[in-house]
């Protein structure tokens, strides 16, 4: 590992260079993110999963500069212009800009207006005039450069002047000066584009806008460039005050008042309209769009780990119901294991109204399968079906849920769907989605393409290829956060765990299917082309109930079984019995148990899982009532207190479902009596929150609220 590499990201991400270094040696043998800050505290002084991913990307990113780095110098190089001096420059920088403003002179351009200008023999009149001397008459100079080509000393001298405003565009100080003054005072300013007024309604609040491009918040930013990318908006980023821009050039690099100096002052003023400004511009545009993306992809993130790691119901036996009114409901059965039973279609509602029918459907098949819950999605009709559920007095106590159906008609029509459910068509899929939802939301999320989970903020706008790498971490992370049970865990669900991937995962399917449930850790090794890495990098993450050694069930690694085995023994006691007895487990010295590679942060981590031996850490489920009297928007009136369930966090406020169609808006102003700078700071995905109405937009559907002095 390049000490180099160390130290640069040593000193970039405030980490002692020994972290950084081990971190690093072992990504580079195939070591997961999860892995590493799970089992490998000794090595990397406990650095977290957000440290150990922060040094990956940093290190892929100075590779890739390497690479433009040595790309650069080749192209130089065969042109016979690299010298000494450039070379130490190019290998002394530190970003992609510098490199690439050092580059620009070089790169090979197609036929631009300077490059005309030196094919017909202007470079010495261009060199002379940037000399800037005060006796020179430019027009008598240029009268040497006329040709069939250049018959004017117009020409000759528009010519000099494209050589001098391209290589001032090139000049790394003149585009440091343009960079500060547009950091400093750059507006972003939008303008309907003519005759597109009914066609961008949406876009209203920036058909005539303007703010400086620092406060531009990220959700503002990627609204006016959607709008820009549909041709509703037309938008522009330049300085507050160009004139003072274009002076600022001329004061660095106009000497005198001469005439040669007034031919480098139009120069540089074409310089700016031209090259620079529209150069400079595309760079800010560019930037503002990547602050702009990670800001919304990191809410991103945030949300779908909430929802990722929603408490489950855990394994009861379960009716899922996806509601409907003219199509019906779709009812489904599922066992304690998810497994699916049996469907039906009930028609409670409008137009068929067959509420007695219904009543008897749901009552027989709670009976037939000692049903223990019901998951009812939120979607149309889920507060009518909600009603009659509760409506039915039920031989034995039922748990009535309402679940999120977000995405759910995406899974139903997937190929892991097809492949799961190929005898059934999407409605019934997509019931049966609804009810393992609620059993455990981990397990069923992860097979849905989480930009459809209705979670994200301008998911659809962002960088994909950035946004799919920060969903599959996260995926990873809350998969093996929790731990997977190898004996009931979906092929898509394995596939996340670490070391795994879909063709293990898939091998392990196909292996429990012919050999029956897996009945220790160490079976895994038999599971074709499953070698000692890849047990090594995801054995800790898989759990095995009821299996004959008690740590197969939990976080321990079995790399760690000999110490616990070890510290049984010295507390002269079973293995079950130092579990079971957390005054056995007090009297062990962590200190007798310290080696080269076992060190205290590995010890006390196995202390906490012998005294939870396979707890999950989401919590339980728990049922929600939204108010009776609030069926639709137009049951609601300003001034109306509702208890609401937060189902999207943005960065300018939290969207709450407060029972009807459309989840209402608390804007960022109105979620505390104090000011709140972001939304995720004070508020979860799935809390239970009251509300009051403050306006209602019944012809947009749109609902205000507020969280304050309610």
């Amino acid at each position: 590992m390049s000490a180099v590499y160390v130290n640069v990201l040593s000193r970039a991400l405030g980490l002692p260079a020994w972290k950084v270094e081990n971190t690093l040696a072992l990504l580079n043998e195939g070591a997961t993110i999860p892995f590493i800050a799970r089992y490998r505290k000794e090595a990397t002084g406990s650095l977290d999963e957000v440290q150990v991913a922060e040094i990956q990307k940093e290190f892929k990113r100075l590779e890739e500069l390497d690479k433009r780095r040595e790309a650069i110098l080749h192209s130089i190089e065969e042109q016979g212009k690299l010298t000494d001096e450039l070379r130490q420059k190019i290998e002394a920088a530190h970003t992609l800009t510098e490199l690439e403003d050092l580059y620009l002179p070089y790169k090979p351009k197609r036929k631009t207006r300077a490059s005309v200008a030196r094919e017909r023999g202007l470079e010495p009149l261009a060199r002379r005039l940037w000399l800037q001397v005060d006796t020179d008459n430019p027009e008598k100079l240029a009268q040497g450069y006329l040709t069939d080509d250049v018959p004017t000393v117009a020409d000759a001298l528009q010519g000099a002047r494209d050589i001098l405003a391209e290589e001032v565009s090139e000049n790394p100080d003149a585009r440091n000066l343009m960079r500060f003054v547009f950091s400093k005072t750059a507006l972003i300013k939008s303008k309907i584009v003519k005759g597109k007024d009914e066609a961008g309604a949406k876009y209203r609040d920036y058909f005539d806008y303007s703010e400086p491009l620092k406060d531009c918040p990220s959700h503002r930013l990627l609204a006016i460039r959607r709008g820009e990318e549909e041709d509703i908006l037309r938008v522009l980023i330049l300085p507050a005050d160009e004139e003072a821009a274009v002076r600022q050039l001329q004061d660095r690099f106009v000497k005198g008042y001469g005439p040669s100096s007034q031919q480098v002052e139009l120069a540089i003023q074409d310089c700016y309209e031209r090259l620079l400004s529209p150069s400079i511009e595309t760079e800010f545009r560019n930037s503002s769009k990547e602050k702009a993306d990670k800001e919304a992809i990191d809410v991103f993130v945030k949300n779908l780990r909430q929802l990722l790691l929603a408490p489950p119901l855990g394994q009861k036996r379960v009716l899922g119901i996806d509601p409907g009114f003219r199509t019906g409901c779709k009812v489904i059965v599922l066992d304690a294991s998810g497994n699916f039973l049996e469907n039906t279609t009930i028609y409670p509602h409008p137009p068929q109204n067959d509420d007695a029918g219904a009543r008897k459907t749901l009552d027989f098949l709670v009976q037939k399968h000692g049903i223990e819950a019901i998951a009812v999605g939120n979607g149309t009709a889920g507060r009518e079906t909600m009603d009659l559920c509760r409506s039915i007095r039920f031989p034995h106590p039922v748990e009535i849920f309402m679940a999120n159906e977000a995405g759910a008609s995406i899974y139903s029509a997937s190929d892991v769907a097809r492949e799961e459910f190929p005898d059934h068509d999407v409605t019934v899929r997509g019931a049966i989605s609804i009810g393992r939802r609620l059993m455990d939301p981990l397990a069923e999320l992860v097979k849905i393409d989480p930009k459809s989970i209705g979670v994200g903020q301008y998911q659809h706008d962002v960088n994909q290829a950035q946004l799919k790498e920060s969903l599959d971490q996260v995926v990873e992370s809350c998969v093996n956060s929790v731990g997977v049970n190898l004996n009931t865990a979906s092929k898509h669900l394995l596939t996340y765990v670490s070391g795994l991937g879909p063709a293990l995962a898939k091998n392990i399917v196909e292996y429990r299917a012919a050999n029956g449930p897996f009945e220790s850790r160490s079976q895994l090794k038999k599971v074709p082309r499953l070698g000692d890495k890849a047990f090594e990098q995801c054995a800790g993450f898989l759990r095995i109930r009821q299996a004959k050694n008690p740590l197969d069930n939990t976080g321990v690694h079995p790399e760690s079984y000999g110490v616990v085995l070890q510290m049984a023994k010295d507390q002269n006691s079973s293995l079950q019995d130092l579990i079971a007895d957390a005054a056995l487990r007090k009297g062990i010295d962590l200190k007798k148990y310290v080696t080269d590679t076992v060190g205290l942060p590995t010890l006390n981590d196995i202390l906490k899982e012998l005294a939870k031996p396979g707890l999950d850490p989401r919590g339980e489920a728990k049922s929600f009532s939204f108010a009776d009297n609030v069926k639709t928007i137009d049951d609601l009136y300003p001034g109306m207190v509702l208890p609401g369930i937060i189902n999207n966090i943005t960065n300018f406020g939290v969207f709450v479902d407060i029972g009807v169609k459309e989840s209402g808006l608390v804007h960022v102003s109105q979620i505390a009596n104090k000011f709140v700078k972001n939304p995720a700071d004070v508020v979860s995905l799935h809390q239970e929150v009251l509300v009051k109405v403050l306006e209602i937009d019944h012809a947009r559907g749109r609902v205000q609220l507020t969280m304050k002095n309610v």
